[in-house]
């Protein structure tokens, strides 16, 4: 029996919250039991506000800018993987383009997985719809998917 999770990950500490409960979740699965780990990064394809002078224009990013940032993700996906690697799961690290949530659910059921574990900052009220709600957007998108949902420490302190 193959289990597949994917756990996306945006650089942050915050994001890597979810990693602690993946360990633990590959600790208590049978020895039988073969697990693909799946590090997911969205990138923007947004354009990014370049300042001149006293006006700020949105200017795309290059093709040159996205390999940059596609390959400093790859890095930093294959360093976080080394621990659940160690556990015993193969890890896959995907870096793909565009609207986060729509993103994390299309790759989750491109490879059928059983699984998405992905954290959240833990806001709530206004400061929880201002801010983020990425994770609430993936949990409604993902109707055929289980997801796990690890609320992060805050690191503010």
């Amino acid at each position: 029996m193959d289990e597949k999770i994917v756990v996306p990950l945006d650089g942050s500490k915050i994001g890597e919250a979810a990693l602690p409960y993946v360990e633990d979740l590959l600790s208590k699965l049978s020895p039988e039991v073969k697990v693909e780990v799946v590090l997911l990064q969205v990138l923007s394809a947004s354009p990014h506000p370049v300042i001149a002078g006293e006006a700020s224009v949105q200017v795309p990013y290059t093709a040159e800018e996205i390999k940059q940032h596609r390959e400093k993700a790859i890095k930093y996906l294959n360093e976080v993987g080394e621990a659940l690697r160690s556990k015993g799961a193969a890890v896959t690290a995907k870096v793909v383009v565009g609207f986060p949530p729509e993103e994390i659910v299309r790759t989750a059921e491109e490879i059928n997985a059983d699984l998405i574990a992905i954290s959240t900052h833990g806001l709530s009220g206004s400061s929880g719809w201002a801010f983020g709600g990425i994770t609430d957007k993936v949990a409604r998108r993902a109707t055929r998917i289980p997801i796990t949902i690890v609320k992060a420490p805050d690191y503010r302190r």
